[in-house]
């Protein structure tokens, strides 16, 4: 039997939200060197992370809509160049209320491009490959936190932290070529009905979605300081930390993809909870350096960031599969859940943000650690358990 090939355009679109996800933490591992450059605290300085999501969140379901109709390439191609000349700009921003808004519309520009490459995805692989292609462009995600945000942290170190934005710059670009020069023109699929939205069935698993990237998020903005005062480490080597979260994220997606297939619910999410509950501890433990100098810290940190992004990823499949299986597949379902996930790393980011600014650096892991219990707690009392034949 011959093995289907992925259509190769399908790497292109990858390219697309590996640019999307690298250029929304971009600055991460610089955080503390941007803002005293900035001439604020790190804690306001986060609030530029809060103002991408939120934007994104709160606009993307009314441009989703507003170019609905648009071919896939137009919007896609819209998408990138803006996120092209924002990232331009903040790279020569005079101050941080100009980079503050700058960061706020590259958001726009984020929930113009990342869901219209899955959209085209699905549309130019044939049904039999469908969800490989979808998956294949989420992994565009994943593989940011692998290479890009890494990377975008060892340019800052050598370079400054404008020079990242000029990186991020530079990816949208590739993608923004590739797009251009590979990618056929996709009509917009057609119209879709469905029926009303069952809410009180399905907010706990969006509260589940909401909660779980709320608590990674508190951690991986202000993954500098972390890394510093967990493992002593900073500059370039905190890209060493941030590619762990791309490690633990693959894991994570395999594990979760195959809990999917099994359609794992209730008890899946619940392990999931207390391995990132474990895994806040882990953080909290290492900024009271728990951990000898050096090395042991270092894996100590190492470890608890895996681990963090490992609970992520292996329960996010889970809840997409139960939120399709109940819904049919509606669209609005699966664009509200992508809303969900910006408000959540919003609410994550802003949260961690006031947890540095009133506590210090251990308080962060701490306030991750009580939205996951919060999850948890949720997940016990009101998740929804499988019925039996669906």
């Amino acid at each position: 039997m011959r093995t289907k090939i992925v259509n190769p355009r399908i790497f292109v679109l990858t390219m697309v939200t590996f640019a999307f996800g690298s250029s929304a933490f971009i600055f991460a591992g610089l955080l503390e060197v941007m803002a005293a450059d900035l001439g604020v605290t790190t804690a306001v300085a986060g609030q530029l992370q809060t103002a991408f999501v939120l934007t994104s969140a709160l606009l993307g379901p009314f441009v989703a809509w507003a170019l609905g109709r648009a071919d896939r390439k137009v919007t896609i191609v819209l998408g990138l160049s803006l996120g092209l000349a924002l990232h331009l700009a903040c790279a020569f921003t005079p101050n941080f209320s100009a980079l503050f808004v700058l960061r706020a519309l590259a958001g726009l520009a984020g929930a113009i491009s990342g869901p219209s490459a899955s959209v085209a995805a699905a549309q130019l692989a044939p049904p039999e490959r469908r969800g490989s292609a979808i998956a294949m462009v989420s992994g565009g995600m994943t593989l940011a936190f692998v290479l890009g945000i890494p990377m975008g942290s060892v340019v800052g170190s050598v370079f400054g932290w404008r020079a990242t934005f000029l990186f991020a710059a530079l990816l949208s670009g590739v993608a923004l070529a590739g797009v251009l020069l590979f990618m056929p023109k996709v009509p917009a699929p057609p119209k879709r009905t469905g029926g009303r939205l069952q809410i009180p069935a399905l907010w706990p698993l969006y509260a589940t979605t909401f909660l779980t990237f709320a608590a990674n998020m508190t951690l991986n903005l202000y993954i500098a300081p972390i890394v510093r005062v967990g493992a002593g480490v900073t500059g370039a080597g905190v890209g060493a930390f941030q590619a762990m979260i791309g490690v633990g994220s693959i894991a994570g997606l395999w594990l979760g993809g195959r809990a999917a297939d099994r359609d794992a619910g209730k008890a899946w999410m619940i392990q999931g909870f207390l391995i990132e509950a474990a895994a806040m501890s882990t953080h909290f433990a290492a900024t009271h350096h728990a951990a000898p100098p050096g090395l042991p810290s270092q894996l100590l940190v190492a470890f608890a960031i895996f681990l963090a992004a490992t609970a992520l990823f292996s329960i996010t499949p889970v809840i997409q599969n139960r939120l399709i299986r109940m819904t049919e597949g509606a669209p609005v379902a699966l664009a509200l859940n992508g809303s969900v996930i910006a408000m959540g790393q919003a609410l994550g980011s802003a949260l961690g943000g006031a947890a540095l600014a009133g506590f210090g650096v251990p308080a962060i892991p701490a306030a991750a650690l009580g939205m996951s219990l919060t999850g948890l707690l949720i997940l016990v009392m009101v998740f929804p358990k499988a019925r039996a034949g669906s």
